[in-house]
């Protein structure tokens, strides 16, 4: 037999040429070739995958170069495990990292076509829900752009979260369809396949050393079929994978069944393991919707870790220097389960002991925390594990086993401190602590600001943080400025240029030197122009999907993130509520005009997200078709947030809202898409709102409200939300109207028990906040009427959130927890 060459020896293809005109040839050959339509007849869309297809290959060509070094020179490889991945459209992110924009939109001109019109049709890429999903996209987009080998690892969604349409000013949540056309993007593996298994009992057999070894055997089983998509690095300097995998069954029809007419019966098996990759977050309010969230978790996790171990196995003999190798990174408690499955493997599949393969599982393993709320971090029944994955709860049990009498034996641990630190929840039905056992099986546990991971230390891990003192530490969140500043806002890019070359291009910390612009008049009158622009790009969208028209002039004040009652949309509106009324009440003085804007997506079964949002819409209805508001205060909620439409709203906004119950935001990344596109905060002394005041100077912040120390005193003394209601006649007036159904006459108790939560208890300080807030945005109103100090400052916010790059984030994981 001829022996296998090395991939050093082979040849790799040769790089394209990519001038305007042989791109313009390649469009045309793939336009011809591979999708079938002459020019003549040729839609958008079809021009659209064609000059897809056309950039794929300039970036395959770098990632079989970024894949080959990395075999042959034995580097250390991330491994990024996340359910969620949002990526938003890709055309433009790879156009730019290939630095092939001006070349392809040449090209497209010269065959009669827009490269905006065509890039417009992408679909969004359905696989994430908010800034944990982003957040990994940047992450992966930064891992390429410092030239660290990775994967990222997660699920295919063929309809992901959901679209979100509204019905009345009601949420109502459609199927997303970004699959319905294929995707141009990925590459299907099917030789990257691995059965998952579901249920079934576990045996006890003899090893070949006769102790006892373990064998599952599986009642269900389903293949995991990998689809990668490039990942392509500023300069494609590098290009990394994005792997993502489909379920599809082992036998996908039961014939018999189906010639015996049972049609639906000879699906069942398909449908059940193609359920597993259909939806993002299914609604986890019954069993069954628990038991679909953890399958998939289960699913994603186990195909993940066994071709993470064939890699590792094509390049070296055995595991013992796996963590040498490899570093898999835990985006959140949702692949926790991961560690019980590494363990299953090595002791079950490879033939390690318990103790060896618990210190190679250790070390391999690093896990970051994205919440402080307890409910946030999951937990699952353990006669839900026990049913679905046998062989994973005794892994558990041995491992919660070790770390208990660590604590008892070693660190004279109480019993409420093994309690806090157990494994599973004793407290009520019994369940596995999967943030538990995320922080016990890694060496690293990672908060995402300084003010989260010091609250960490003090709340959800505290007695954790006890016994492993030396395993918790900061990685303040990042954002890639390549997309956040470069691709959604061209024009304060190239002003940006203009102004101070194009060092910061390359290295985001390097916009510092725009700090002297900030009090040049004529840099200051160019970047406003700049950001009126941005706003009537933004005042267009809203008119062609809303038919709402908005002036670009006003103020535009934003809020856009999920739907959650601590992120406090309720407090914003209720201002708006009392803003609406000081208009009316007080038409002779000078209201700065302002368009409040909200986009975000609620969770199918959380009632007072959805509320919030019916809020929001009834509140919009009422003050923008008031005549006696004259135009000056209009409330705008924009359906089906997504990458896209921030990266319209983002560089539109004057004001950045960051206004979550102090102490409760991990982080934040839209704080910084803002502030690097020259917006002011408006916010509270949260996530890593506390370092940007720090970055970009107190006086160009604006900061209200309790701190979280204030806030968990103010909880603990059980303080009367009632009597601040009554104190404050603005908040009182406020509340009234919408508990009376001023803003809901065809249901005038719709909002009662919204507002009876916050007289009743104000767990998240909307009540204790309001006054605070309100006397913010009248600070907000005097800066916006001293357009020069407003601009100053806004010039100073893009000057200094460099910092804030998902570069600078990246570099330290590399560092200081993965060694890569």
């Amino acid at each position: 037999m001829t022996k296998k060459p090395s991939t050093a020896d082979l040849p790799l293809p040769t790089p394209r040429v990519s001038t305007p005109e042989i791109l313009a040839s390649e469009i045309i050959e793939r336009l011809t070739y591979r999708i079938g339509k002459d020019v003549i007849v040729a839609k958008p869309h079809d021009w659209l995958t064609a000059t897809i297809l056309v950039i794929r290959d300039r970036i395959i060509d770098r990632w079989m170069e970024s894949t080959r070094g990395v075999y042959n020179s034995g580097a250390k490889r991330v491994y990024y495990l996340s359910l969620e991945f949002l990526i938003g459209r890709l055309m433009r992110d790879a156009m730019s990292n290939l630095q092939l924009v001006d070349a392809i939109r040449q090209a497209l001109e010269s065959l009669g076509v827009d490269l905006n019109v065509i890039a417009g049709l992408e679909p969004d890429a359905a696989l994430g829900n908010g800034g944990l999903g982003r957040l990994a996209a940047c992450f992966m987009e930064s891992m390429a752009t410092v030239d660290i080998p990775a994967y990222g690892y997660g699920i295919r969604y063929v309809h992901g979260l959901f679209r979100q349409q509204m019905a009345d000013g009601w949420q109502v949540e459609l199927p997303e369809t970004w699959l319905a056309h294929g995707n141009p993007w990925e590459f299907e593996r099917r030789e990257a396949s691995y059965e998952v298994g579901f249920g079934g009992a576990v045996e006890t057999v003899n090893g070949p050393d006769d102790k006892p070894r373990y064998l599952w055997k599986p009642a269900e089983r389903v293949i995991a079929t990998a689809y990668d998509t490039p990942v392509v690095g500023w300069k494609a300097k590098r290009v990394n994978t994005l792997r993502l995998w489909s379920a599809r069954p082992i036998d996908p029809i039961l014939l018999d069944a189906f010639n015996a007419g049972d049609h639906i019966g000879a699906l069942r098996e398909s449908n059940k393991a193609e359920s597993l990759t259909r939806v993002l977050y299914p609604a986890d309010a019954t069993p069954a919707g628990q038991e679909l969230r953890l399958r998939q978790e289960f699913f994603f996790s186990s195909a993940s870790l066994q071709d993470i171990l064939r890699r590792h196995m094509q390049q070296y003999p055995d595991f013992t220097n796996l963590p040498d190798k490899v570093s898999i990174q835990l985006n959140d408690t949702h692949p926790a389960i991961s560690i019980a499955e590494l363990m299953r493997l090595l002791i079950d599949v490879h033939g390690f002991d318990f103790d060896p393969a618990w210190e190679i599982t250790r070390k391999t393993f690093s896990y970051t925390n994205h919440t402080l709320l307890p409910e946030a971090l999951e937990s699952w029944p353990v006669p839900l594990i026990e049913r679905m994955l046998p062989r994973h709860m005794q892994i558990v049990y041995a491992i919660n086993a070790k770390a208990l009498l660590e604590a008892r034996k070693e660190k004279y641990f109480s019993d409420n401190e093994i309690r806090h630190i157990s494994l599973i929840d004793e407290s009520g039905d019994r369940r596995v602590r999967m943030g538990n056992l995320a922080f016990i099986g890694s060496h690293s546990i990672n908060g995402v600001s300084a003010l989260h991971t010091e609250l960490m230390k003090e709340t959800v891990f505290s007695d954790l943080h006890k016994l492993y003192p030396d395993r918790i530490n900061n990685k303040t969140n990042g954002i890639t400025p390549r997309r956040w500043l470069q691709q959604c806002n061209p024009g304060l890019t190239g002003l940006l240029r203009e102004a101070i070359g194009d060092e910061f291009l390359d290295d985001a910390e390097k916009l510092t030197a725009l700090d002297p612009f900030a009090e040049d008049a004529g840099f200051r009158e160019k970047f406003a122009a700049v950001k009126r622009t941005n706003k009537v790009a933004l005042a267009n969208l809203v008119y062609e999907r809303m038919g709402i028209r908005v002036d670009p002039s006003a103020l535009f004040d934003i809020q856009i993130k999920r739907i959650h009652e601590y992120k406090r949309q309720l407090l914003n509106i209720i201002e708006a509520v009392a803003l609406y009324d000081q208009i009316r009440s007080h038409p002779e003085l000078d209201w700065v005009p302002r368009v409040k804007f909200f986009a975000g997506k609620a969770a199918p079964s959380y009632h007072n997200a959805k509320l919030i949002i019916k809020l929001a819409n009834d509140v919009a209805r009422v003050i923008n078709n008031d005549p006696a508001v004259r135009g000056l205060l209009k409330v705008v909620f924009i359906p089906n947030y997504n990458v896209s439409l921030a990266e319209v709203m983002v560089p539109a906004a004057d004001l950045s809202e960051q206004i979550s119950t102090a102490g409760m935001e991990a982080s934040g990344t839209g704080n910084m898409k803002f502030g690097l596109n020259g917006a002011l905060t408006i916010g509270t002394l949260d996530g890593a709102n506390v370092e940007m005041r720090e970055h970009v100077g107190a006086e160009n912040i604006i900061i209200f409200g309790l701190t979280a120390d204030e806030v968990t005193r103010a909880r603990a003394e059980g303080r009367n939300p009632r009597a601040t209601i009554e104190g404050s006649r603005e908040l009182s007036q406020a509340l009234s109207a919408i508990a009376s159904g001023v803003f809901s006459p065809d249901d005038r108790g719709r909002y009662s028990s919204l507002i009876d939560g916050i007289y009743n208890h104000d767990w998240f300080m909307v009540a204790a906040d309001f006054d605070s807030y309100a006397r913010a945005q009248r600070e907000v109103d005097a800066l916006w009427i001293d357009q020069p100090t407003w601009y100053t400052k806004a010039v100073l916010n893009t000057a200094r959130m460099g910092w804030f790059s998902s570069d600078r984030t990246i570099r330290q994981y590399a560092q200081d927890i993965w060694r890569a």
